[in-house]
């Protein structure tokens, strides 16, 4: 892998620079149609390589094949990482800025000094001495998460179409938009796609593979109070948002995200809007089991129910509706998708790999439930969602050579 000249670095750089965020208020797909400027220009540098078939759709997918160059019948392998951002922090304008050789020292964000990237506060930097971070100015998220792996996988494209020495089966490449707001997969073509097994670039930590997710359900309680002229309102007016206030106020601490971290899961209010007459809560349940995504939604619903006895003229109503699940469900069933990543990582030079559960979910979430069994690699990115963020060049050199190992391990064992 040291005499291929590595592209991620100048990929990454071009592609942060294109606004990208996705809009959960949105009704289309995709949600912003500013994630087709990304999509053309992938497009074009996957022509420019000579993938004659790559295309971007209606949805905003961008499809793409590297044809197999061996005659073993190898499966058909997808690599996918998603081109959006998320709206949490503002995605436009990104300046990305390098800082070549770090040595240890804290990181000052030019735009807005008071933002400072300190190794102390992110545990990884400690293993970053001499490679080059790349961070936004101060303003904006950087957009690592997920554009580290797009570039990755475009530099591992770009390695197998260049060195045609390098055995490999059919190849397919697959950019999602609205993977933040949860919509990544919505209107995948997985008959087009015709893969048997992917893999998504969306990790954090070099040498990581991530083979469980969260299982999530999201939850809505709606609140109906009861309204009075607030000069004549004693013993009439059952306030909405006081009620909401307390049903916030019963969550216990032991659940709430702020709180839990491993394998601990959690309630999570995440939008509140109304008036005195009508409130809508938005909660979002996590666990690593579906036996504990049910106990959440109870303590949920008690809670509600106990506050609501309260105010014997109101009511609410709370619904459930399934986001994703384990992945690692479907992933058991199919171990060598595992086992072969990890057996790449070891030849990209880590020699223990880790093998974790991610405390959230990846387009892998669903496809892998959809019948493409779909673990997660890293990418290097880090605190991502926030104006923090940061990546290693290093590190997603790495990620694209555990692609191209990953390939070729596929093909020595088919």
């Amino acid at each position: 892998m040291a005499n291929f000249p590595h592209t991620v670095k100048e990929r990454f750089l071009r592609y942060v620079q294109i606004d990208t965020q996705s809009d959960p208020t949105s009704t289309t797909t995709p949600s912003t149609e500013k994630q087709k400027d990304l999509g053309r220009l992938l497009v074009q540098e996957l022509h420019d390589m000579g993938l004659t078939d790559a295309e971007l759709d209606d949805y905003g997918y961008v499809y793409a094949t590297i044809p197999a160059n061996t005659d073993k019948k190898v499966p058909v392998l997808c690599f996918c990482s998603h081109m959006d951002t998320a709206p949490d922090c503002s995605g436009a304008g990104v300046k990305p800025i390098v800082h070549a050789n770090y040595q240890g020292q804290d990181l000052v964000l030019p735009d807005d000094p008071n933002i400072v990237i300190r190794e102390s506060e992110h545990e990884d930097l400690k293993h970053q001495h001499g490679n080059d971070i790349i961070t936004a100015s101060g303003t904006t998220l950087l957009g690592a998460d997920n554009k580290a792996g797009i570039a990755a996988i475009m530099d591992a494209a770009h390695i197998l179409i260049s060195h045609p020495h390098i055995k490999h089966g059919k190849i397919r490449l697959l950019f999602t938009p609205d993977e933040e707001i949860g919509r990544g997969v919505d209107k995948v073509n997985l008959k087009k796609l015709g893969a048997k097994y992917g893999y998504t670039i969306d990790g954090e930590t070099a040498g990581s593979i991530e083979n469980e997710t969260f299982s999530a359900d999201g939850a809505t309680v709606v609140i109906h109070g009861v309204s009075a002229h607030p000069g004549f309102a004693k013993g009439k007016m059952e306030h909405a948002m006081k009620i909401a206030g307390k049903i916030l106020a019963k969550l216990p601490d032991r659940f709430s995200p702020e709180h839990t971290e491993g394998r601990q899961g959690f309630i999570h209010p995440t939008a509140i809007e109304g008036g005195l007459e009508k409130v809508t809560m938005k909660f979002i349940l996590r666990d690593f089991t579906e036996a504990g995504l049910r106990r959440h939604a109870r303590t949920l619903k008690k809670i509600v129910d106990s506050v609501i006895k309260q105010y014997p003229n109101s009511r609410a109503e709370m619904t459930v509706v399934q986001q994703y699940r384990n992945m690692g469900k479907v992933l058991r069933r199919h171990p060598q998708v595992v086992d072969y990543a990890l057996e790449a990582l070891r030849r990209a030079g880590f020699e223990k790999p880790i093998q974790r559960a991610i405390r959230g979910g990846t387009d892998g979430s669903r496809l892998s439930f959809m019948g493409l069994p779909c673990p997660n690699l890293f990418a290097g990115e880090h605190a991502f969602h926030s104006k923090y963020e940061w990546v290693s060049v290093q590190d997603m050199e790495k990620a694209a050579e555990t692609i191209v190992h990953l390939v070729q391990v596929w093909e020595e064992r088919s």
